[in-house]
C-alpha cells in the first residue's frame, strides 16, 4: 500500500435493515455512520468531509460535524459510487482529510421521507409519463424486451439471475429473501410487468450504510478494527434521462465507459477481478453488466450465469450478498453493493469467498441514466 493511496477505513450498515418502521431515513444514515466511524477508531469530530444523497448540511448537523468538503450528488442508486470517486479526488487534493459517505432510506416504511412528484416539464415527464410509464418496473421493460429479442432468449434467461443470487442470499442472515429458488419458482411468481416477475424485482426495504475514507498515510496511524481497503480505480458517466433515451437498448454506454475508466485508473483488466458486484434492482442488470464490462461476450451473460460461474464455487462470484433482488433494496441500492465488496475484502462476509484480492462494484442510476464504477483491492 502506497502512502498516497485512498482507503476505506470504516464501513457499516445500520443496525437493522429490511423492515424498520421505527427509524427515520436520517436515523438510519446516522446510525450507520457512527458504526462506520467506530470501525476506524474515529468520532464525528474527525470528519471534515460529508457526502450523501440527503442534504449534506442536514447530514453534517445530525452527525455533529462541520465539514469543509460537501458532496450532495444524486443521480440515483449509483450515487454512492460517484461519492467514492469524488472523495478520492478531494482527499488527494487536500480538500478533506476524512470523508464520510452516508446513506439512509426508509423506502418501505416511509418514515421521514418527503413526498416526491414527477416533473412533467423534464424529459421523462414529457416522453414517458404521459404514456403511462411510471415506476421502475415499467421503465425498464423497453430495454429488456429489446435485449431478449436481439439474442433470441426467453424469460428463463432472466430467471437464472435470481436463481444464482438466491444461493448467496441463503448464506446471508440479513437478507430479506433467504430461500434458494429454482427457475420454475421464479417463473411461477406473480407477474409485475412483462417480462418481470416478483422474484426478478427488488423488494422495497429500509436501511442505511456508510463508508469512511482517508489517505493511507493517515490510516497508518489509526486504531482500525480491520485492514484498510484500497480504492484502486473509479469511473462514472451520465448518459441521459433514462431508458427511452439510450443510444442502444441492448447495451448501456454508461456501463461501458464508466467501467473502462475504472479499469484504466486501477491499471487492471477483467482478468484481475476476483469478485463482482453489479447493481441489480431488476434481473436484467447483471446481464448488461457482465457484457458491457467485458467479462463475457454479447448475449452470453445468461448462459454464463446458468453454468454456475457466478454462484458459490464459481469462477466469478457475483452479488454475494444476494444482490438488491434478494438482500435489500431501499430505493438506492449502491451503498449495499459497496458494503458487501468491502466485507469480501476484509474477509468478514457471511458468504465469504476464499482468496479474493480484488472486487469490482458497478452501479446504475435511474433507469439506465447514469453509472458509477469502483474497483477495490486489499492493501
Amino acid at each position: 500500500m502506497k502512502p498516497d493511496d485512498i482507503v476505506i477505513v470504516g464501513a457499516s450498515e445500520s443496525e437493522n435493515i429490511g423492515i424498520v418502521p421505527d427509524v427515520s431515513a436520517m436515523g438510519l444514515a446516522i446510525d450507520s455512520a457512527l458504526r462506520a466511524l467506530d470501525d476506524a477508531g474515529l468520532t464525528p469530530a474527525d470528519v471534515d468531509g460529508i457526502a450523501g444523497t440527503m442534504h449534506p448540511a442536514e447530514l453534517a448537523l445530525q452527525l455533529g460535524t462541520r465539514p469543509r468538503y460537501a458532496d450532495g450528488t444524486n443521480v440515483g442508486g449509483c450515487s454512492y459510487m460517484l461519492h467514492v470517486r469524488h472523495a478520492v479526488a478531494a482527499l488527494r487534493a487536500g480538500m478533506a482529510s476524512v470523508v464520510g459517505i452516508m446513506h439512509g432510506e426508509s423506502g418501505r416504511s416511509r418514515v421521514g421521507v418527503p413526498m416526491m412528484s414527477m416533473d412533467m416539464t423534464a424529459a421523462p415527464g414529457q416522453f414517458e409519463r404521459i404514456y403511462g410509464v411510471a415506476g421502475t418496473f415499467s421503465m425498464f421493460t423497453l430495454p429488456v424486451m429489446a435485449y431478449l429479442n436481439k439474442y433470441g432468449l426467453d424469460e428463463s434467461a432472466l430467471a437464472e439471475v435470481s436463481v444464482a443470487q438466491s444461493k448467496w442470499a441463503a448464506q446471508q442472515p440479513r437478507a430479506l429473501r433467504q430461500k434458494i429458488v429454482t427457475v420454475d419458482d421464479v417463473l411461477n411468481s406473480s407477474m409485475i410487468a412483462w417480462p418481470f416477475r416478483v422474484l426478478e424485482c427488488c423488494p422495497l426495504t429500509d436501511g442505511g450504510g456508510s463508508l469512511v475514507l482517508t489517505t493511507a498515510s493517515r490510516a497508518a496511524d489509526m486504531d482500525l478494527k480491520y485492514a484498510p481497503v484500497v480504492v484502486a480505480g473509479t469511473g462514472s458517466l451520465v448518459e441521459g434521462a433514462g431508458s427511452s433515451f439510450m443510444e442502444d437498448l441492448t447495451s448501456f454506454r454508461a456501463f461501458r465507459e464508466s467501467s473502462a475508466e475504472a479499469f484504466r485508473t486501477a491499471e487492471m483488466t477483467v482478468d484481475d477481478i476476483d469478485h463482482l458486484m453489479i447493481y441489480d434492482a431488476y434481473a436484467h442488470l447483471p446481464l448488461y453488466g457482465l457484457e458491457d464490462l467485458g467479462f463475457v461476450g454479447k448475449g452470453e451473460a445468461s448462459e454464463f450465469i446458468k453454468s454456475g460461474a457466478t454462484s458459490p464455487g464459481g469462477s466469478l462470484p457475483m452479488n454475494t450478498n444476494g444482490g438488491g433482488i434478494m438482500y435489500t433494496h431501499t430505493g438506492m441500492y449502491g451503498m449495499f453493493a459497496l458494503q458487501e465488496a468491502v466485507r469480501q475484502m476484509r474477509g468478514t462476509s457471511p458468504a465469504q469467498v476464499d482468496g479474493v484480492e480484488t472486487s469490482f462494484v458497478q452501479g446504475v442510476g435511474g433507469m439506465f441514466a447514469a453509472a458509477g464504477s469502483v474497483i477495490l483491492r486489499k492493501p
